[in-house]
């Protein structure tokens, strides 16, 4: 077990990839703490979690509260002593482009994609830096790194992920924490539903990943677990500041 006897918190656990991530982490011998928005999303995975012999608890929070995300890391914090992995996942799309977006969606998208990431990584960075040691995660996107067709918000978001990491990654190498981020491209879990509206349905969206993708097709969300626990493994240990695209090729055509 390569996580044997670590901590992780992920956000946005209660579903998809984050709930797959949190799920091989835990198979690797993490006790792994699961925020989500949604109280029985996060006790169904940390369920699922237990029912396979693995370790977890599960919160309810809504990470762009500052001051419940802060007492729920802090509680977390004071009962294990310790962080070593910090998954920030939760995460949401809004759809429009400049002039068809929602301010509110655009600022929505901040505080959850960007914001909430910045104080999580801020809230456990004391304790990581303490022991000398440490990995953060960020999850932005393939659309961090391309053209996503009439989504400024996520892809303006998603974007500033990958600056926020490399800034991270800098600032903190020298206490042995490693920051980087994960790059998913179509992945096929419930996230999508915004952009699936806006092409057109499920038969237009499955056209759309058999022509852009190079592989033709989705990822399951085990495809991303993988690539996750390499990232906060020390299967990477002499990597940080780096982004990881996990996308079928879409972003090399």
């Amino acid at each position: 077990m390569i996580l044997k006897d670590r901590v992780a918190i992920v956000t946005g656990a209660g579903s998809g990839i984050g709930q797959a991530g949190a799920e091989i982490m835990a198979r690797e011998g993490a006790h792994v703490v699961i925020l989500d928005l949604d109280r029985e999303r996060a006790q169904a995975t940390a369920g699922r979690i237990a029912a396979a012999g693995g370790s977890a608890e599960a919160f309810a929070v809504d990470v762009t509260d500052d001051a419940a995300l802060e007492e729920t890391m802090s509680g977390i914090i004071k009962h294990h002593g310790r962080v070593d992995i910090l998954h920030n996942h939760a995460g949401a799309q809004v759809a429009g482009d400049l002039e068809t977006v929602e301010v509110s969606g655009f600022d929505r998208s901040w505080e959850l994609n960007v914001r909430s990431h910045f104080i999580a990584s801020r809230l456990v960075m004391p304790v990581m830096r303490e022991a000398g040691r440490g990995v953060i995660l960020n999850t932005s996107s393939s659309s961090g790194v391309l053209y996503d067709r009439e989504m400024i918000a996520y892809t303006t978001t998603k974007h500033a992920v990958i600056a926020m990491t490399r800034q991270m990654a800098g600032d903190f190498a020298r206490h042995g924490i490693r920051v980087n981020a994960l790059c998913p491209g179509w992945v096929d879990t419930p996230f999508n539903a915004p952009f699936i509206a806006q092409m057109g349905g499920r038969s237009a969206i499955e056209s759309y990943v058999r022509d852009k993708v190079p592989l033709g097709r989705w990822a399951d969300v085990s495809e991303i677990a993988e690539p996750i626990l390499f990232l906060v493994s020390d299967r990477s240990s002499y990597m940080t500041g780096q982004i990881l695209v996990v996308d079928g090729g879409e972003t090399v055509v």
